[in-house]
């Protein structure tokens, strides 16, 4: 039972590691479908599984009054290429 416990706790405390792509991601094609009334578009993206990139295609979400979204993003680390997702944001986007 002390062996299990031992076990159960080394593997909670791992530190979860993520792989991250060297190569940046292939551009993604430019689709952009008719705007829909209460609804936002969230582009697809590329995602990378099983080492190499393989494309999620984009969807409608509801749209949430008094907040604005943020597209998913690659960027650029020491180590590779990370996913950085979309999410909301509340007030008004920010000027260009």
């Amino acid at each position: 039972m002390a062996l299990l416990l031992s076990l159960l706790l080394t593997l909670g405390c791992a530190k979860h590691t993520t792989v991250e792509p060297p190569a940046e991601p292939p551009a993604p094609p430019a689709v952009a479908p008719a705007p829909v009334p209460d609804k936002i578009w969230v582009p697809g993206h590329y995602e990378w599984w099983r080492g190499r990139y393989v494309w999620v295609p984009g969807h409608y979400i509801a749209a949430r009054p008094g907040y604005h979204w943020v597209p998913g993003h690659w960027e650029r680390t020491p180590r590779g290429w990370r996913w950085v997702r979309g999410h909301w944001e509340k007030g008004a986007p920010l000027p260009k």
